[in-house]
């Protein structure tokens, strides 16, 4: 099996749509994923959402390379937020034949929150898009045990979770809890690696959450064993924002790098692994 992957908007944020999906064909990218909004005050903006130039363009390039959209981010709902706030976003999603919507629940009021992410799901499904809820540490929904808790109280077939191996590791998840979740609620995940000491406050999870990630196999997060518990044949996102690297190499080359980083050292164990007898597999166990 070939393993398909995305380049995430935020491993190269400077680059435009059009030129995300350019540089994702020419590195080797079955999908991008596009940030539609400002997830913090300061980050550049494509307004892909009021320019139809920029979607046109955006179009023709994923038209002219085959390159797909897996998601679109972020669909982020606090206390202050309604879901149909979100009905452009996810009608440029649907446009973009986007798969997937990154959506954060950062509201303390679970009864509320829920409520809100079914209708989102519910604005979502008639577009064909699956919504999938991310738990970030730092949020009032900050680890995999809450994230479920609103999928089973939201029912929904739509509703799903994104496991982000970064996230995961910092909100001290469990792979035992993981394991026991159904495997549909999953349908991609996001992948980086990361120092195996983690930062002791909100600021530094922040920043090094947006600048300084590393690539599959560098660090020391357990990303395959993460990634064990989730079905076998889903893309994998790469969102890898590595500031100081990518500025010496380039963007363009800083994505195939972690391509490459991330095929060797997922899919080639992966292939090895299966190649092995019966009874040394057993003896892995």
């Amino acid at each position: 099996m070939m393993r398909e992957y995305s380049l995430a908007h935020l491993t190269a944020l400077s680059l435009t749509p059009p030129e995300m999906v350019d540089v994702a064909a020419r590195t080797g990218y079955r999908y991008v994923g596009l940030r539609l909004n400002r997830v913090t005050p300061t980050e550049v903006l494509y307004p892909l959402i009021t320019d139809r130039t920029l979607m046109k363009e955006t179009k023709a390039h994923l038209a002219d390379t085959g390159v797909g959209v897996l998601d679109i981010e972020c669909a982020r709902m606090g206390p202050d937020t309604e879901p149909e706030s979100y009905l452009s976003f996810l009608e440029t999603g649907a446009e973009l034949g986007a798969l997937h919507v990154l959506t954060q629940l950062p509201d303390p009021d679970f009864d509320r929150a829920t409520d809100r992410f079914g209708r989102l799901c519910d604005l979502a499904k008639p577009l064909g898009l699956d919504v999938d809820l991310e738990f970030v540490s730092w949020t009032e929904t900050p680890d995999l045990n809450r994230a479920a808790a609103v999928l089973h109280a939201v029912d929904r077939p739509n509703a799903r979770i994104l496991v982000d191996t970064l996230h995961f590791d910092r909100s001290n998840s469990s792979i035992a809890d993981l394991r026991q979740l159904p495997p549909e609620w999953f349908r991609y995940a996001q992948v980086c690696d990361a120092p195996k000491e983690k930062p002791t406050t909100n600021e530094g999870l922040l920043y090094a959450g947006r600048s300084e990630r590393l690539f599959p196999g560098d660090g020391g997060i357990d990303v395959r064993g993460i990634l064990a518990c989730l079905s076998e044949d889903i893309p994998y996102a790469l969102e890898i924002p590595g500031d100081s690297l990518a500025a010496e190499v380039g963007l363009e080359e800083y994505a195939r790098r972690a391509l490459q980083s991330s095929r060797e050292h997922l899919d080639r164990v992966a292939g090895e692994r299966l190649a092995l007898p019966r009874s040394k597999l057993s003896e892995q166990r």
